[in-house]
């Protein structure tokens, strides 16, 4: 009988919490009697899964595969409602559509802001931010036949490309190379990588002229794989993707000859004095204008090192992605 009561009470008890629990509106719906404060169901909806709208990036034909397979997998994991549109009209011109009335969200650069450039962005109100996204190694390629020249000296390497060095054919170099002119190539004026190896490798001197400078760097890829006496000079990853084409020259920086690779690339490694940084600049106006820029921007500063070495670049330490991270999350 004890049991009995027992059962009774319990089930009784149920009944009177389930009740206290709900009520009914004048309907005769159910309806939830409201929590107490500090207990309220978390809110599910995500602001940011509701983002839609636009980043457009162009600059750089060298840091462009690595913010292109960055922008990809935003777009699938992150922000579908997003378009990240990448291209690569390169670093130079990349600024001009940059630094515009209604222009560019970010322009990649194979090289640092020139003063000019500064000069104009602050003419036009345009606060710009340099953010820092990889290292890469200048790189040096030769035709896959090509079996005498896979190590040189930098100022080997110079002299093929300086007017005034008197060089002109492999032999000019070694007397045991072979007796014929030596095509030089390169990507044109529109990419920081012409300016930085124009300015930081040969001095400002002037180019030799039979150098076949291009726009598309898949061109000079093509123009060396057919060409047993071509050589051209560009970033680490074209040539990381084309191994099966080219030959990547091994530089004797004084210590014996470096091979440009992940491993070599660093501001302070073996092959320090062919490394440069590269970068993306944001135009911080339209970062706090326009959430879904200021959104990947902080996404790309938080996996640019995740995807880099399979773009063929180097990482930056994690204090410099840090800081870059800290100003954009202060924009917020």
């Amino acid at each position: 009988m004890k049991f009995q009561k027992y059962l009774l009470f319990l089930v009784i008890t149920a009944l009177a919490v389930l009740l206290a629990a709900c009520s009914t509106d004048t309907k005769g719906n159910e309806i939830e009697d409201e929590k107490p404060k500090g207990q309220e169901t978390p809110k599910t909806t995500n602001e940011d899964s509701t983002l839609e709208g636009s980043v457009v990036i162009d600059g750089s034909g060298t840091v462009y595969p690595l913010m292109a397979r960055v922008a990809e997998e935003y777009m699938l994991t992150e922000q579908e409602n997003v378009s990240v549109e990448v291209s690569r009209a390169g670093t130079s011109a990349g600024f001009k559509k940059f630094l515009i009335e209604n222009g560019t969200d970010f322009n990649d650069a194979s090289r640092n802001i020139k003063d000019e450039e500064t000069a104009e962005a602050d003419s036009l109100g345009i606060e710009v931010k340099e953010l820092k996204v990889a290292l890469d190694g200048l790189t040096f390629v030769i035709n896959k036949d090509n079996d005498w020249a896979n190590e040189m000296t930098p100022e080997q390497l110079i002299s093929i490309f300086k007017a005034d060095s008197g060089i002109e054919k492999w032999s000019d170099i070694n007397s045991e190379w072979p007796d014929e002119a030596i095509n030089p190539m390169g990507p044109n004026e529109n990419h920081g990588t012409y300016e930085f190896f124009y300015e930081n490798i040969l001095n400002k001197e002037d180019l030799v002229s039979s150098v076949s400078l291009q726009q598309d760097y898949s061109t000079l890829v093509s123009l060396v794989s057919e060409d047993k006496n071509g050589i051209a000079f560009f970033g680490f990853g074209y040539y990381v993707n084309n191994k099966d084409k080219l030959n990547a020259v091994h530089v004797d920086f004084g210590s014996g000859p470096v091979e440009p690779s992940l491993d070599t690339i660093s501001e302070d490694g073996d092959y320090a004095n062919f490394t440069r940084p590269v970068f993306t600049y944001l135009n911080v106006n339209f970062a706090k204008e326009k959430p879904q820029v200021l959104d990947y921007a902080i996404y790309a500063v938080e996996n640019f090192n995740k995807f880099s070495g399979e773009s063929g670049f180097a990482p930056i330490s994690d204090a410099e992605a840090k800081e870059n991270l800290d100003f954009l999350n202060n924009l917020k």
